[in-house]
């Protein structure tokens, strides 16, 4: 029960026992002393007895012989009566009448009574002594003799009961100090040592030392909220270990985010090419923030769905990709399955790249569900959205400045050439006019004619050639993307020609410079002028293809095609669209389709093609 009760009750009930075995002691005491009280004058009156029977027997003897006084002898019997019926006998005499004390006492009052008196006062009054009152007297004397070692034993058994009273409270005390000791040993110094060592333990950061009390009372339970308290406070510790070095990792990943976007944003806004510009540093923020893949659409007002322009990881070849050399987004299928995606537990956020005013496109990044997107991880890639956003915005700020720059410069040339050669053509077809009105001898009419026939004809060639060079010049783009002029170019053709013309384009965004969209629409123009003046056709086809890397060009009509198979070696039109797909880097043919019809082929590859390459060798 001590074992188990609280720490106070276990010592309260110690301090109890020891308490309570002083009060047994001294009460055990004080009872065995006020029961031996009067003994030592019960022994002195009971053995006194003995003396004054002999001394009655003395004085009967002294009064057979003529010198006694009878009325002293019946004094001293009065009072020898009066002695033996004392109150210090009587009360120290067990009223039980079957003790052995009590049935002495009674014997000796018995004899004192029925012998020894009445034979003394027989022997006093008749003045002779009866031979057998000597004997009586002795055998009285004896039996007041066992009275009287009766009453010594029994004092003497209450003392030794005394002193084994004492001796027992003794040893009691003594075990229950003892078992106290070790009980505080065992209980308290051992759980307090144990509790100091954990102290100290965790003063110095070790939190493996457990207490392992058990009970119920105050230091197993203060030993228990000691184990819990450490197993806590080592599980909030190496929380806190993890949240620093999370943090720490943290910082270092956003330090070197922060370098990344810096050097990204030089290349960003140093490259024009937004491919080859963001692909290296998208991927090295996917390895940096453990993340991937990212993708970049952007929008378009001419478009009804946003247009992948940037990925940084595929399976297949991008159809936008202009560099068949350039390998940086291509994995293998097993591993483009093994990214994160809407099948494969992944997570997509979507970021907007835009200007105050206007929408640009859309930044996808991809990440693993379990391991989420950290808010620093967001936030890098909210900045990388606005790097992105500024980037595009001045890409198409300068696409269309450089477009601008081309209309300015060939508005110029139109207005110099109509001001001045087209004047000059114009003064020499008068001229040409006027001599065909002049009188020639009649055996140089021929020749005369002849080369009139010829000046004629190559002024009206001329002329006719340099109001497609004015119109062509006075050709400008309303909008950064071909494909919005393009379609404008087919609507003013299937106007001329009383049947639509059909337009299939699939250009990637930002595919061409303004210099190859200008020179791509010219020949556009150009072949579809020629289609609707010589072919006779009421079907005509434009394809504007994208066949990664090249650019192909195909404008296709069924009227009756070339009549000698092939382009006339000298149609200026002609000339000027094999100048114009040279300055492309490409060529153009001109032929016959084997359907019927003729068709014009432009193929070239965007002078872009291998800025990623050389960008990532230059890194």
């Amino acid at each position: 029960m001590i074992s188990r009760s609280p720490l106070v009750n276990r010592i309260g009930i110690t301090v109890a026992a020891i308490a309570l075995t002083a009060l047994i002691s001294m009460a055990s005491t004080l009872t065995v002393s006020r029961s031996i009280e009067g003994n030592a004058t019960a022994i002195n009156v009971a053995g006194s007895l003995r003396m004054g029977a002999y001394d009655l027997l003395n004085r009967v003897l002294q009064e057979s012989n003529g010198g006694g006084d009878p009325a002293a002898f019946s004094e001293a019997a009065t009072l020898y009566q009066q002695r033996i019926a004392h109150s210090a006998i009587s009360q120290r005499v067990p009223g039980a009448e079957d003790h052995p004390l009590h049935r002495q006492y009674q014997k000796v009052l018995s004899l004192w009574r029925t012998e020894v008196l009445p034979g003394l006062r027989q022997a006093s009054a008749s003045s002779t002594v009866p031979r057998d009152l000597l004997q009586t007297t002795n055998y009285y004397v004896a039996e007041v003799d066992s009275l009287v070692s009766m009453l010594e034993e029994r004092t003497e058994a209450r003392i030794d009961l005394l002193h084994l009273i004492q001796v027992i409270s003794l040893v009691l005390s003594v075990v229950i100090v003892i078992a106290l000791f070790l009980d505080l040993k065992n209980r308290v110094l051992r759980p307090l040592r144990k509790l100091v060592d954990i102290a100290r333990a965790v003063g110095e950061q070790d939190f493996s030392r457990k207490a392992h009390l058990s009970g119920s009372d105050e230091l197993a339970r203060l030993g228990n909220a000691f184990d819990q308290m450490t197993s806590e406070l080592a599980l909030s510790y190496h929380e806190l270990e993890a949240e620093a070095r999370d943090k720490t990792r943290e910082l270092e990943i956003g330090h070197t985010a922060l370098e990344l976007l810096h050097s990204a944003s030089r290349r960003l806004f140093a490259n024009h090419d937004l491919c080859s510009g963001a692909v290296p540093m998208l991927q090295d923020l996917e390895e940096l923030l453990g993340i991937g893949p990212i993708r970049l659409y952007l929008h378009d007002k001419n478009a009804g769905q946003p247009v992948e322009a940037v990925t940084t990881t595929a399976a297949e070849r991008p159809f936008y990709c202009r560099d068949h050399h350039c390998n940086a987004c291509l994995v293998t299928p097993e591993q483009y399955d093994e990214l994160p995606n809407e099948n494969n537990d992944g997570r997509r956020l979507l970021l907007p790249i835009r200007t105050p005013s206007q929408l640009l496109g859309t930044l996808e990044v991809w990440y693993p569900a379990d391991r989420g997107l950290s808010k620093t991880a967001r936030r890098l890639l909210e900045t990388l959205s606005d790097q992105l956003a500024t980037a595009i915005f001045l890409e198409r700020q300068i696409t269309e400045e450089q477009q601008m720059t081309l209309v300015e410069e060939r508005t110029v040339i139109a207005r110099e050439l109509h001001d001045s050669l087209a004047q000059s053509l114009s003064y020499l077809k008068m001229q040409v006019a006027r001599l065909r009105r002049l009188d020639v001898a009649s055996e140089q009419k021929l020749t005369h004619d002849d080369i009139l026939e010829q000046l004629s004809s190559g002024l009206n060639s001329a002329y006719r050639q340099l109001r497609e060079l004015l119109t062509t010049f006075r050709l400008k783009l309303d909008t950064p993307e071909l494909s919005a002029a393009l379609s404008k170019t087919v609507d003013e053709f299937s106007e001329r020609l009383g049947h639509p013309v059909k337009l299939a384009y699939d250009l990637p965004l930002q595919t061409l410079s303004p210099n190859e969209e200008i020179h791509t629409l010219q020949i556009v123009r150009e072949a579809l002028a020629n289609a609707v003046k010589h072919s006779g056709a009421n079907q005509v086809t434009v394809k504007v293809l994208f066949r990664t890397p090249r650019v192909q060009v195909i404008i296709r009509d069924n009227g009756k095609g070339l009549p000698a198979g092939d382009a006339p070696s000298q149609h200026y039109g002609l000339i000027i669209m094999e100048d114009r797909a040279r300055t492309l880097g490409g060529k153009v043919e001109v032929r016959n389709h084997d359907q019927g019809g003729a068709e014009v082929v432009l193929g070239f590859i965007p002078k872009s093609r291998h800025m990623i390459e050389s960008r990532a060798s230059g890194e």
